[in-house]
């Protein structure tokens, strides 16, 4: 298995993270930027959530906050757009292309675009469709449309990151801790399947699906 170096300890990267809404980035991608943020990555994070009207504003401003404690800058923006209804709402499409017009990123984290879920499709292609020569690693959500797929790039996580991980969402997230699937023993299980795939050292990796890179 060939590890590959996308962040050196030390050495500036700036991460661009898209969510639909205000959970996803902390659970397809918060132990990997926890991880990098321990490992002495100096993070330049743009942080967007596209659904988070009301309370779920406040929940992902709160979380946003606490993943990104010691990343060395950050924008968080929120967007209040319909849950649901992504595919129908155009103006989603001109947030994207102001956020093309920013500072341009090292790594993107986006949903996958084979999500069942039409939110997350549609985050996913706008991604694709507004950065077409940036390196884009596509995150996964579990949920009961058993949508997993096949990853092919993981980031292997120290125990303590992965508890620290879902102690944070369940501190933040409590519109969400109802909801048969939002617990520990998902987000754990997940973990330790990805991390038995990637043979990760602690037992426990996210996992990415990366369709397209170019070595320097």
């Amino acid at each position: 298995m060939l590890g590959l170096g996308l962040v050196r300890a030390g050495a500036p990267i700036r991460v661009l993270c898209l969510g639909a809404h205000s959970d996803d980035i902390e659970i397809g991608a918060g132990g990997t930027i926890l991880n990098w943020i321990e490992n002495g990555i100096a993070l330049d994070v743009r942080w967007v959530v596209f659904s988070a009207p009301g309370a779920r504003a406040e929940e992902a401003t709160k979380s946003a906050d606490g993943f990104l404690k010691g990343a060395s800058h950050r924008e968080i923006s929120l967007y209040e757009f319909r849950d649901g209804y992504f595919p129908f709402q155009a103006a989603l499409k001109d947030c994207f292309e102001e956020l093309k017009r920013g500072a341009a990123p090292d790594v993107i984290l986006t949903h996958r675009r084979d999500d069942a879920h039409q939110d997350h499709r549609q985050v996913a292609q706008l991604t694709w469709n507004s950065f077409r020569d940036h390196l884009i690693l596509e995150y996964e959500i579990p949920k009961w449309d058993g949508d997993l797929g096949r990853p092919n790039l993981y980031q292997p996580l120290r125990q303590a990151t992965l508890e620290r991980k879902i102690e944070l969402l369940n501190e933040h997230f409590a519109t969400q801790r109802s909801k048969d699937w939002f617990d520990p023993e998902t987000f754990r299980a997940l973990a330790r399947l990805r991390g038995m795939e990637s043979r990760a050292p602690e037992r426990a990796a996210e996992a990415f699906v990366l369709s397209k890179a170019v070595l320097a």
